[in-house]
């Protein structure tokens, strides 16, 4: 495998050929996941999540606004990645919805960097619907596959969600991550 260059997709900037693309699809598909929860004690922008554990399984929560979009809550810290010493991307690749405060449809995005706002203006982030079985029903929740580009290890993550004509609308969840080593 070549050093990425040439094509015309992009991860995180750099482009892409179809022969890394496969490589990259592959390594997505069969590869180790790392589970996340919110740290135990964040550090400002640096440290947001620790592995998910017995002992350590605090969820993230985000919440809508007034019939709009809550605030963005940051999820990753840039000291967060790499969770293996020599991995260079990562990527989210599944949420686990583990409460949610209303039984209706939630929109929910993931944006990358120091800024979510920079990410929504340069159309830098994801978005996905979770439907909730119920308020407060937690059995035969499964997780659910996030689809976003790769990025570089110690890329901030931030996500928020939006519960249509909801005036607030938690959501309690748990990241999965794929790193990559090249």
């Amino acid at each position: 495998m070549t050093p990425f260059s040439g094509g015309s997709n992009k991860v995180s900037g750099i482009s892409v050929t179809a022969t890394e693309k496969v490589h990259i699809t592959e390594h997505h598909l069969h590869h180790h996941a790392r589970w996340l929860a919110l740290a135990a004690i964040p550090v400002g922008e640096t440290h947001r999540a620790d592995r998910f554990s017995p002992g350590h399984a605090s969820a993230f929560q985000i919440d809508a606004g007034n019939d709009t979009w809550g605030a963005w809550v940051q999820i990753l810290g840039s000291s967060d990645t790499p969770i293996s010493s020599n991995a260079l991307f990562y990527d989210p690749h599944l949420i686990h919805i583990s409460d949610s405060e209303r039984n209706v449809p939630y929109l929910i995005q993931f944006a990358h960097g120091d800024s979510p706002a920079i990410a929504l203006a340069d159309d830098e982030y994801t978005e996905f619907v979770y439907c909730s079985v119920g308020t407060g029903q937690v059995a035969e929740r499964m997780a659910q596959q996030v689809q976003t580009d790769r990025h570089s290890v110690r890329t901030k993550l931030w996500a928020r969600c939006f519960c249509p004509g909801q005036n607030t609308g938690t959501l309690d969840f748990y990241i999965g991550l794929h790193e990559y080593l090249d």
